[in-house]
């Protein structure tokens, strides 16, 4: 009986946890912002045989694809090669082969995540003739490991920081170790968490991810209309970006205010005329229909009425 009992509690308890997920993830509609994550700067002063902004960059991403609340596109190298590549296609030099890489076809990010690496401690020096496996060293000694890391969320619109997170992360691992061999890192997360590094990394970006997503609130999450025919509105928002049917929007024209000296954006209002309701969902489109208000233009900007 006293089983049954205990089993039931953790089925409550599991049951709770899940609504009350579920409750977070619908105040904020389930909508996902586009991000980009930028190179971090090692500022630490640590070098080694493997780049520590790479490897930062990497789990980061990785993290921020776990969350399912962001489009995360590429780094900046990575879209500039994607860039490249429309180029040389636009010039004629290529086979199509029955491919046609068109210009113009980015995600624009709402989002950009850039930092410093301030400190970084890489004690995990291996004991003597240790085993190596796809640039991971295990040996026979423990050390520790630590990172400092400044986090800044900026809007990719105005370049303005919206918040900044200082982030930790610190693992003592004694008797067998986990280090990096020559080589270090090389795209491998999974591997590359395993190592006293890697996991210091991770338990920082976590903290930083956790930040950033709880920042989400005080972020506006905006769209576009791309098409008026009457009554209907169509939106450069879809189910990508975690639009669903029902969901209601506020319409209106975009007021940005700025400083004259400087240019700097000051604030930036949206005067509303309308608001529509999702009606059908594409994966980067939704067609939506007007339920209060007229007036409503292409180009207007569009925000989650919560």
């Amino acid at each position: 009986m006293k089983t049954f009992q205990g089993i039931l509690a953790v089925v409550i308890l599991f049951g709770l946890l899940f609504v009350s997920v579920g409750t977070c993830f619908a105040e904020g509609g389930g909508l996902r912002y586009s991000i980009t994550v930028s190179k971090f700067e090692n500022r630490s002063g640590w070098a080694g045989q493997w780049d520590l902004g790479h490897a930062w960059g990497a789990v980061l991403t990785d993290s921020l694809n776990q969350t399912g609340r962001f489009i995360v596109l590429g780094e900046k190298d990575m879209r500039n090669e994607a860039m490249q590549e429309q180029d040389l296609a636009a010039s004629g030099r290529t086979a199509g082969g029955g491919k046609v890489v068109e210009i113009g076809q980015m995600t624009p990010a709402q989002l950009l995540v850039k930092g410093e690496i301030t400190h970084f401690a890489d004690g995990t020096a291996g004991g003597g003739g240790g085993i190596g496996y796809k640039g991971v060293r295990i040996g026979a000694k423990g050390g520790k490991a630590e990172i400092n890391v400044v986090m800044y969320i900026v809007d990719s619109t105005t370049g303005q920081v919206m918040a900044s997170k200082k982030c930790y992360g610190e693992v003592t691992k004694k008797g067998l170790s986990l280090g990096l061999s020559k080589g270090g890192f090389n795209g491998d997360i999974g591997g590359f968490k395993k190592t006293n590094a890697g996991k210091a990394i991770e338990i920082a970006v976590d903290e930083g991810v956790a930040f950033l997503t709880s920042s989400l609130a005080s972020i506006p999450w905006t769209g576009k209309v791309v098409l008026v025919n009457g009554n209907t509105v169509y939106i450069n928002r879809g189910s990508r970006e975690g639009v669903s049917i029902g969901q209601v929007f506020n319409v209106g024209t975009s007021t940005v205010l700025r400083d004259p000296d400087t240019g700097e954006i000051l604030d930036e209002t949206v005067e509303k005329v309308a608001t529509i309701q999702a009606k059908s969902v594409k994966e980067k489109i939704a067609t939506c229909e007007i339920t209060q208000g007229s007036g409503v233009e292409k180009g207007m900007t569009v925000t989650y009425l919560q």
